[in-house]
């Protein structure tokens, strides 16, 4: 593929494509802007217009990867019904992006822990983060969500749903049960809590 066929930013975009699929298939470690651009058809040096080393683009791929998701879990959540629908379509998501991005979703989170992290890879990591807060937020002015710190509670549902997709990806979870099942049972944790309850429906002191 010839180099001049890339402008206005394409040669960029054809890049962070061809890492992608190469990070699924062969991970982070065999990640090469040399064997990148040779494969998408330019010359070795060509890749450094757009990114200075390996760092700077898997800096980028995490970025897209936590726009990627935050914009699918956005979708997910705006989905019309009570809250648990919410929350099941938005753990849903979280699932499905983690099972066929599992080679991503982990380099999301280590380049945004990285000590040389972008401030829009930050931003786009708290971002994430501030999808699952809405969700908790809105349950709790129906009613669905018990008061308190909503970013508190978020988090510990964001840990729950982060933890589950790294099961599902790890294979963790017993063959007898179904990722769909699984799920579905963490919901119910999550919803109801883990207090006894009496057949009212209220939890004990």
């Amino acid at each position: 593929m010839a180099e001049g066929r890339y402008h206005h930013g394409d040669l960029r975009a054809a890049l962070l494509d061809s890492a992608a699929a190469a990070l699924r298939t062969s991970g982070v470690d065999a990640l090469s802007l040399r064997e990148l651009a040779r494969d998408i058809g330019v010359s070795h040096a060509a890749p450094r217009r757009h990114f200075k080393d390996k760092r700077a683009l898997l800096n980028a791929l995490a970025l897209r990867g936590f726009e990627r998701l935050s914009a699918e879990l956005g979708a997910a959540a705006a989905t019309s019904g009570p809250f648990r629908a919410k929350l099941a379509a938005m753990a849903s998501a979280y699932v499905r992006f983690a099972a066929h991005e599992a080679e991503l979703l982990e380099l999301m989170f280590v380049r945004k822990l990285a000590p040389d992290a972008t401030e829009e890879l930050l931003a786009a990591g708290h971002h994430l983060g501030a999808v699952v807060f809405a969700v908790i937020a809105d349950g709790q002015q129906s009613g669905d969500v018990h008061p308190g710190n909503a970013e508190a509670i978020a988090l510990a549902v964001f840990a729950a749903l982060h933890g589950f997709a790294s099961l599902t990806t790890t294979g963790i979870l017993p063959t007898e049960t179904t990722t769909d099942q699984a799920l579905n049972h963490l919901l119910n944790e999550l919803l109801h809590g883990l207090n006894p309850r009496d057949d009212s429906g209220e939890g004990h002191p």
